[in-house]
């Protein structure tokens, strides 16, 4: 019935068309773009792929697709196509001078022609990725770069974190497109695509398009093309009730001849296509079905045993009939549908004897396809025709390959099917060389690196539970240190018992490189004034043991635990003379590793001494080195943490929420990415966006909430918890999740991170519990007695380490008074220094904001002193910096006060109350904020119900807010209830 095998007319695809069009119009503006084309199988994704080429004529067209082995895919594999093709037309020289720098063994590990690849481990695989997205970016200075990667609901991990990783820094590649497709029916509930395409959906550059099916007038149009004449309205009336307007499905109807006799199965009617060719040519497919939605030619010739022209011979029909297209040196089934109708419909008989062949034409001759797909492609054949010796073999030299290729997660597979297949083969060790243990342990240390850290563990311990500890020391501790490695990753308890055995055992009078590594590993996670002298004593000796080897990695990182646990901040000379060894012997070395912790490690010594400007230099310098060494987003997105912190602490806040949202969009691990989400709310909870804040909080505890984490991470959020409730006016709350914290914390263990925790819990109880004297007894007072007389307790015990440190006990002893046993309060001769002490601190770190709250407690000690000159300077320079900073709370309580105190210039009511309230508003209000009814301040203040009710909506007016709830929270914000100053 049909003329042509598909349509020459392209229908139904016009708004999707000229969405890619818009993206690649912005491409030759220099604007990078994502598209994530999504549709059902059949749909016309490749059609609309195709026509959308057609049409980029002055582009880079680079394209690669996904492939499908049974159920995993090929590492890498569109990649690998892409860079091939690129060779194929520039050379190889030609590529690699594209490459920055020029080296081009990253990229080896997807072409054997570039040479050998350099070290394993995750630099390697972030080496390769940063070269990946360089080349791309180097192509496309010279004209638009259109990547095209089809069928991404094959991707195997590799593929997709390479996706993930272009789209994300595609920005850095200015006239970059990148198109990808996928079948939307292939993925499923927990398909390994739906948290990517949901992640990219965020990105701001992407667009997913979604291809729908032909309406019933477009399937006709369809048809048209195809057969050159409008079909008549009853075959058209079966053919599109048959095919619920898939245009693949339409034209396999079309050319069974208009659905006379239709097809009981989809298998049915995509196999009509085949059944029409010669029988030489529908063997040869089934052949060809074995081996993939795409097989190259030569292993096609190897396996079906056919001479150059019986083959060609059998193909051209296969061609011809548009069920096979040519591909590079190989072909490409038209549908992968196709593909599988014709695998499933292979007898059990035929299905092993085919991948039988196929696996033995690759152990023939493994170089018939390119490394490292030779390997895994092997590996798939052998245990698809059922032969579990040669699979499981096959499986571990297929890991072996993964390995060299970073494909962790290909690795893990591979090597999962080993231990799956262990029993059935009864000579398995003598097969690969290695025995269960160490398949479990090497098994154990892949899923680390993949990310399968429950998995990790259980293999570990799996193994663990099948060796004698003592009988077998080495491979016993090398179990205990993964296994503590990934408990230490995870969370979980139990890392420093598993690594303390792991050191008992490797233990001995001759020193080896396992010893030192268990050691230093051991060092690094001891935390706690309790372990503080075995850390020292750790880190020494494995220190010392790297030495005698000539390991200056182990040295190198040794170095640094030895440098955490000898210095404090006060030391921070020593502590940057030691990183800097640690960085000599690590340079030596080229252990990249260890000179990233080392800049992390000297950023982070920086800012916990109050040098914030060195701290984010030194970050900057190592976000720089990391990229020269490959590892701009793995090491260097850590560093931007410690770039964000100081840039915080010098009011730097605009450019400190760039550094924020950069890291941010590595999706890097939970720890990080609270603590990132915790700068951003800092800046928030400053400048009054309190809604903003909450969100943000939120997003911060629910990943809290999934782990157990240091102080570091901990402390700050409970900050933020307590300044969030004081600045909307919760005062019970604020004040009860502050006691809850003076009672269940070790506020002691860390005063890094615990004089901050200190400071705030002071100012909270600061506005709430009464001056001695006063009289005044609210519930917020009542419950922040208790919890006052704990904390001043703690800020004696507390040690001060450094500038910073002692810049927070200061503004601590401001907050909180001197230590007086006869009950009087201090002299405001006594809190103007003791606030002006703080200024100076604070002045002298060039911490702008913590600056500006100390002047406002210096500026209102300084008016009850009398001293109004002083107090006024004070709060213009107050009022200057929280302009500066655009923090708009401390600026409102500035106003408040000065016009409270008539100073500073601040417009003043005509009684010199705040923000023209009467005195009775202000007795009042004060009421309101305790809680109080109507009634009972009518009872309290001797005046009617109603009259009340007049001055609580005065007062709401005043203070342009619409609930007794915000203006309770504005009074405490503005601090209107302080002692008439």
């Amino acid at each position: 019935m049909s003329i042509h095998a598909v349509s020459p007319r392209f229908v139904g695809r016009a708004r999707e068309l000229a969405a890619l069009g818009d993206a690649l119009v912005g491409a030759r503006a220099g604007a990078s773009s994502a598209v994530l084309v999504g549709g059902e199988a059949g749909v016309g994704k490749t059609r609309l792929i195709k026509e959308f080429t057609d049409r980029a004529d002055d582009a880079l067209v680079l394209v690669g697709g996904c492939l499908e082995l049974g159920t995993e895919g090929l590492p890498f594999a569109p990649f690998t196509a892409v860079l091939r093709g690129l060779v194929r037309e520039l050379g190889r020289d030609g590529v690699a001078a594209l490459v920055p720098g020029g080296t081009t063994r990253g990229l080896a590990r997807l072409l054997p022609e570039f040479g050998e690849p350099d070290g394993d481990g995750p630099e390697a695989r972030a080496r390769l990725f940063e070269q990946v997205l360089g080349l791309l970016e180097r192509l496309a200075e010279e004209r638009p770069v259109l990547l095209i990667v089809e069928d991404a609901h094959w991707a195997d991990r590799s593929t997709r974190d390479l996706l993930s990783f272009l789209v994300r820094y595609q920005p850095t590649a200015a006239g970059l497109l990148i198109v990808v497709t996928y079948r939307t029916d292939e993925l499923h509930r927990t398909h390994p695509l739906r948290p990517l395409l949901a992640e990219l959906g965020r990105v701001e550059r992407v667009r997913r398009v979604e291809l729908r099916r032909l309406t019933r007038r477009e399937a006709v149009a369809q048809a048209a093309g195809i057969l050159e004449r409008e079909p008549s309205p009853a075959d058209m009336d079966l053919i599109y009730a048959r095919s619920e307007g898939n245009p693949l499905f339409v034209e396999a109807l079309l050319s069974d001849g208009g659905g006379v006799a239709l097809p009981e199965s989809l298998r049915d009617l995509l196999l009509a296509s085949v059944e029409r060719l010669p029988a030489e040519t529908q063997e040869l497919l089934r052949v060809a079905s074995a081996g993939g939605q795409r097989i190259e030619h030569d292993l096609l010739s190897a396996v079906a045993g056919l001479d150059e022209n019986a083959l060609s011979s059998a193909l051209r029909p296969a061609v011809a009939g548009n069920v096979l297209t040519v591909d590079g040196e190989g072909y490409c089934f038209r549908h992968a549908l196709i593909r599988e109708a014709l695998h499933d419909d292979l007898l059990p008989g035929e299905h092993t004897r085919l991948h039988t062949r196929f696996a033995e034409a690759l152990e023939r001759d493994l170089s018939i396809l390119p490394a490292p797909r030779g390997a895994i492609e092997l590996a798939h054949h052998w245990h698809s025709a059922h032969d579990a010796t040669w699979a499981l073999v096959s499986a571990w030299q297929a890991a072996g390959v993964a390995r060299r290729s970073t494909a962790y997660d290909e690795q893990l597979r591979m090597l999962s099917r080993v231990l799956e297949l262990w029993d059935q083969v009864p000579d398995a060790s003598e097969r690969i060389g290695c025995d269960r243990i160490d398949v479990l342990r090497n098994t154990a240390t892949v899923a680390h690196l993949a990310g399968e850290y429950e998995r990790s563990i259980a293999l570990a311990g799996a193994a663990l539970a099948e060796i004698d500890h003592q009988a077998d020391p080495i491979r016993a501790a090398k179990l205990l240190r993964q296994r503590g490695l990934t408990r230490y990753d995870l969370g979980r308890s139990g890392y420093v018992d598993d690594l303390r055995e792991a050191a008992a055992l490797v233990a001995s009078d001759r020193p080896s490189r396992l010893h030192a590594q268990v050691l230093e590993t051991l060092s690094r996670m001891l935390h706690g004034r309790e372990v503080w002298s075995e850390r020292l004593a750790t880190s020494r000796l494995a220190m010392k043991i790297g030495h005698e080897l000539g390991d200056r990695k182990v040295e190198a990182h040794a170095l640094i635990d030895l440098t955490w646990a000898r210095f404090g901040f006060s030391e921070i000379e020593a502590q940057l003379e030691a990183f800097a060894e640690a960085r000599r012997l690590a340079g030596g070395d080229e252990a990249y590793n260890a000179l990233m912790r080392c800049a992390i490690s000297e950023s982070d010594a920086l800012e916990g001494a109050g040098r914030h400007e060195r701290a984010a230099r030194v970050a900057r310098d190592g976000i720089e080195e990391a990229r020269q060494y490959g590892l701009a987003r793995t090491s260097g997105a850590f560093l931007t943490i410690n770039l964000a912190e100081p840039l915080v602490s010098l009011g730097q806040w605009d450019e400190a929420l760039e550094v924020v949202e950069h890291a941010l969009d590595l999706a890097p691990p939970a720890p990080y990415q609270a603590s990132l989400q915790g700068f951003a709310t800092d800046i928030a909870l400053a400048r009054g966006e309190f809604d903003r804040a909450e969100r943000l909080l939120g997003s911060s505890r629910s990943v809290l909430s999934r782990g157990t984490f240091r102080d570091q991470t901990v402390l700050p959020h409970l900050c933020r918890e307590v300044r969030l409730l004081h600045a909307r006016g919760e005062l019970e709350a604020a004040v009860e999740v502050a006691a809850r914290a003076l009672e269940e914390r070790d506020l002691v263990e860390n005063p890094r991170y615990s004089w901050p925790v200190l400071v705030t819990i002071a100012d909270l109880l600061g506005s709430v519990v009464p001056q001695q004297g006063s009289g005044v007894g609210t519930p917020p007072a009542r419950l922040g007695a208790a919890p006052l007389t704990r904390l001043r307790a703690l800020g004696r015990e507390l040690e001060v380490d450094g500038d910073l440190q002692r810049a927070q006990h200061l503004t601590f002893t401001a907050l909180t008074g001197p230590e007086a046993d006869d009950g009087a309060a201090e002299p405001p001769a006594w809190r103007f220094e003791a606030w002006d002490r703080a200024v100076g601190a604070w002045a002298a770190l060039r911490q702008p904001y913590a600056e500006a709250r100390c002047l406002v407690g210096a500026a209102q000690a300084a008016l009850a002193d009398g001293d109004r000159q002083e107090a006024a300077a004070r709060l213009g320079r107050a009022r200057e910096l929280a302009a500066r900073l655009g923090a708009t709370p401390l600026l409102e309580q500035l106003d408040a006060f000065g016009r409270r105190a008539r100073i500073g210039g601040a417009e003043e009511a005509a009684d010199g109350l705040p923000l023209g309230l009467t005195a009775r508003e202000l007795e009042v209000l004060r009421e309101v904020a305790n809680g109080r009814s109507n009634r009972e301040i009518a009872e309290a203040l001797f005046i009617s119900a109603k009259t009340v009710s007049v001055h609580v909506s005065n007062i709401l007016a005043k203070l342009g807010v619409a609930t007794r709830g915000e203006a309770a929270a504005t009074a405490y914000r503005l601090r209107l209830f302080d002692a008439p100053l």
